[in-house]
């Protein structure tokens, strides 16, 4: 049966909306993605999480089942051999959907993604449980499942045909719903309990300020969990217009990371104390004070710069004069360039961020499989 959710990028962000910093509301989800027409990339990819950490991965040129080192140490070989067992038919199930997606809407060329993203959460609690089961071609939503009716929702015309199809064609919803409502919880009680040194800890982050003509960006990086609140004030006022809050990304090392950015002119910097404050469960918040850059700052770089082109030149000439003299060590000139080189470097020093865009799909596990066959 056909399988999916959102187009890869945006697997990322839902992955971090679902997941909530207060420790009560608990996650367990998966995510699937089938592509055609994209050469020298997997076809089917896919990833299992819990509480916003990746915990499992499967591709179709790997072929094998690959949890995180903090998971894999929990449960024997034979384990994740079946888990690779189950990954595999769902490779093959989700390569026979998008190729009758393709051949239905006549798109036999061209680049065409086929996802879903199902799982549950778990409030530890007051014990409530919610499910999801939703399904995307080519970016877009496309159908979903209505657990407690026990019946599929189009998201679009295009998606009528398969709806009716799962609707009538299906015998296993039961089965489904004890999935979604029991067994999915269970094995989620399961990965916590594994993870717990990797999920229960707290990383402060760190803040960096950097400018632009257009504003100031406040960027936070490297913490976790991923409950993080930034807030831009001026004079101590908190800012709410002309701020641009982005999404909580997750980074290489499961960490997260998230920035502000405030539109303000170069001039209107001057005329206040703008600040950023970052609110994170691991300590107390973290404040940032903007450094207005003024106009002696940047004759002083001018100034900086002659220099420099002095000392390099004093470095050729000292060059040429030793070649004369017939010394070979040219080691003390170029030494004098280096400092030189080096405190200009300190005095024109600006804080850089380096912002990445992790795209992750990879595949789940037997605590992930459901018997969701379609025509």
């Amino acid at each position: 049966m056909m399988k999916t959710n959102m187009t890869t990028a945006m697997l990322l962000v839902v992955l971090c909306c679902f997941h909530v910093a207060s420790g009560v509301i608990h996650t367990h989800q998966y995510f699937y993605t089938c592509t055609s027409g994209i050469p020298n990339l997997p076809e089917f990819v896919a990833v299992g999480v819990v509480d916003g950490q990746q915990f499992v991965q499967y591709d179709s040129f790997t072929k094998r089942m690959v949890p995180k080192e903090w998971m894999a140490n929990k449960n024997d070989s034979d384990y994740w051999n079946g888990e690779t067992g189950s990954a595999a038919q769902e490779e093959a199930q989700f390569k026979l959907d998008i190729r009758d997606l393709t051949s239905r809407f006549n798109q036999t060329e061209g680049v065409h993604t086929w996802q879903e993203m199902h799982g549950c959460t778990w409030d530890d609690e007051s014990n409530a449980v919610k499910t999801f089961d939703r399904y995307g071609y080519d970016g877009e939503d496309f159908i979903s499942l209505d657990l407690k009716n026990l019946r599929y929702i189009a998201s679009n015309q295009r998606a009528v045909l398969t709806k009716n199809n799962w609707d009538n064609g299906r015998t296993d919803l039961d089965s489904w719903k004890y999935y979604y409502s029991e067994y999915c919880v269970e094995c989620m009680k399961k990965y916590l309990q594994y993870g717990n040194s990797t999920l229960g800890r707290t990383v402060s982050p760190e803040v960096t300020l950097f400018q632009k003509d257009s504003g100031v960006v406040c960027h936070s990086t490297g913490f976790y969990p991923d409950g993080v609140v930034i807030t831009w004030k001026r004079d101590g006022v908190d800012m709410h217009k002309d701020v641009n809050m982005g999404e909580t990304l997750p980074n290489e090392d499961g960490t997260f990371q998230k920035r502000a950015e405030l539109t303000v002119s170069p001039e209107e910097r001057k005329k206040g104390q703008f600040t950023c404050e970052v609110e994170h469960k691991s300590g107390k918040p973290i404040v940032k004070t903007l450094i207005v850059e003024d106009d002696n700052n940047l004759v002083g770089i001018i100034i900086g710069c002659v220099i420099t082109a002095l000392v390099m030149i004093g470095v050729v000439v000292a060059i040429v004069i030793m070649k004369k003299k017939g010394e070979s060590n040219i080691f003390h000139a170029i030494s004098v360039f280096l400092i030189s080189a080096l405190m200009m470097h300190q005095h024109n020093k600006h804080s850089l961020v380096s912002l990445q865009a992790t795209t992750r799909h990879h595949v789940s596990t037997s605590c992930s499989y459901k018997p969701d066959m379609i025509e």
